[in-house]
């Protein structure tokens, strides 16, 4: 029997090789990700700042450049084995359909109720609010997973849990807003009338279909103006790359068990923390030298902050009240297409992800939404997973890399990261079936208002 015969279809790791710490890649940047600046002063937050918005700890983990590795608390050990070690799964059935040479593997996140990877942070931020000895936390949420990680880590912990969800997810997916109202959090359509700057939102534009940065400006100021209460983010921020660690960690353990190594690991992007999560240890090495990895990121073209964006300092929310972040944005006052069907609807990307892919370390590419889908249902159909709109970017690109290998004859080995399932998804995957979805690319035209928009920060 050859050695590929015997990897099996899915690897899961024994509870004993699950991580103990997290890896927190800047400590291994030759480039830190330039810090996070007060709007007023244009000089970096500090700790005592950020303090006011986020949890103690975690401010801790996000300003952390130097130590590679962070202790995972044992409770959150603990709550990671209801649902970790998610399975390292052997794409067999794929690569036979692709008739392909390379080898496919995938890391699959959706099995818990949350449906994705955003648990991982959820129970972590969850967790250090609890030991602040907070009332609860405010969060936003796109399509809905970090939304529902959120609540349900709030649960567990007692913790309330105010959501402020994108009004055209709210809308498109009803569904996904009740499993977070069934987890006891409270979920309002952004932008809204319950805040001032949703308020002022709507003044400016009343047909808003929302969008990530207006929900961000609701779910902070609901934050700093009720006493117990802090802000918690389920991507983009230093300390959710921290967490989502423990994919790629996972996924670099499993595969040296069989002694197996990637040549291209593909991750979709929004704001970062699938991605940023899954590379995170791979990009260490590549960092120091060890290994010589193709990493590709992969974002809708509808928002393309990598590959059409800026790498600029800009707010993070529409309503410009939180800290300048230097990062690929497209301006904080743009709002993708309410026809986008997935999560991935961020106009920045991660601070850390920007100054790697500045620095050269990876690649990005734009997908449209038509053929993204396409890459789903012919994953789904072979695979026997519906994978969620997000990751079937990732699921677009692995298939074209599986495909040119068939043409080189190359055997390279592929690992991909698989965010989540798409149950709650139903109304995009209908729209694809009936031939209703379309592909809204924005022109330069549309992207100018955005650039023009960012704040003049001058360079150091």
């Amino acid at each position: 029997m050859s050695a590929e015969s015997k990897i099996p279809y899915k690897i899961y790791l024994e509870e004993s090789e699950m991580p103990k710490e997290w890896y927190n890649v800047r400590a291994d940047m030759i480039n830190k990700p330039a810090p996070l600046l007060n709007p007023g002063t244009l000089q970096p937050m500090t700790a005592e700042e950020l303090g006011g918005v986020f949890c103690a700890d975690l401010v801790e983990q996000e300003l952390d450049n130097d130590n590679r590795l962070i202790e995972i608390p044992e409770e959150i050990r603990e709550f990671y084995k209801m649902y970790r070690p998610s399975p390292l799964v052997r794409a067999y059935c794929l690569e036979k359909k692709l008739q392909t040479p390379a080898k496919i593997y995938y890391k699959f996140e959706g099995n818990n109720t949350s449906g994705s990877h955003k648990l991982n942070s959820a129970i972590a931020q969850a967790y250090y609010a609890k030991k602040q000895g907070l009332k609860g936390v405010t969060t936003e949420t796109g399509a809905g997973q970090w939304g529902t990680a959120l609540s349900m880590a709030c649960s567990y912990l007692d913790l309330d849990c105010i959501v402020y969800m994108v009004k055209c997810s709210y809308e498109q997916k009803p569904f996904r807003r009740e499993v977070m109202r069934t987890y006891g959090a409270s979920v309002t359509p952004s932008p809204s009338d319950t805040t001032e700057v949703g308020r002022k939102i709507l003044a400016e534009h009343p047909d808003t279909t929302g969008s990530l940065g207006c929900a961000i400006s609701e779910a902070v100021e609901m934050a700093v103006t009720h006493e117990g209460y802090r802000y918690v983010l389920g991507s983009v921020l230093n300390q959710v790359l921290l967490h989502q660690s423990v994919v790629g960690l996972e996924s670099k353990i499993a595969m040296e068990k069989y002694g197996v190594k990637p040549d291209i690991i593909i991750g979709c992007a929004g704001g970062g923390s699938n991605l940023g999560g899954l590379i995170s240890p791979f990009m260490g090495e590549k960092i120091r030298g060890e290994e010589n990895y193709q990493i590709i990121a992969v974002e809708p073209a509808s928002c393309p902050s990598f590959t059409r964006g800026r790498f600029a300092y800009d707010f993070c929310d529409t309503g410009m009240v939180c800290p300048l972040a230097k990062m690929y944005t497209l301006g904080c006052g743009f709002i993708p297409s309410p026809n986008h069907a997935g999560g991935l609807r961020y106009h920045g990307m991660s601070p850390i992800l920007s100054q790697l892919y500045a620095d050269g370390y990876m690649e990005a590419r734009s997908v449209g939404q038509t053929e993204v889908f396409q890459a789903a249902e012919q994953f789904a159909r072979v695979e026997g997973i519906l994978p969620a709109p997000e990751s079937s970017h990732a699921i677009k690109v692995a298939i074209d890399e599986a495909l040119k290998c068939k043409e080189t004859g190359e055997a390279k080995t592929i690992l991909f990261g698989l965010t989540g399932t798409g149950y709650f998804d139903m109304v995009a995957y209908e729209q694809f079936h009936n031939g209703t979805m379309t592909d809204v690319i924005p022109t330069d035209a549309d992207l100018q208002p955005g650039f023009d928009g960012l704040p003049n920060v001058p360079e150091k």
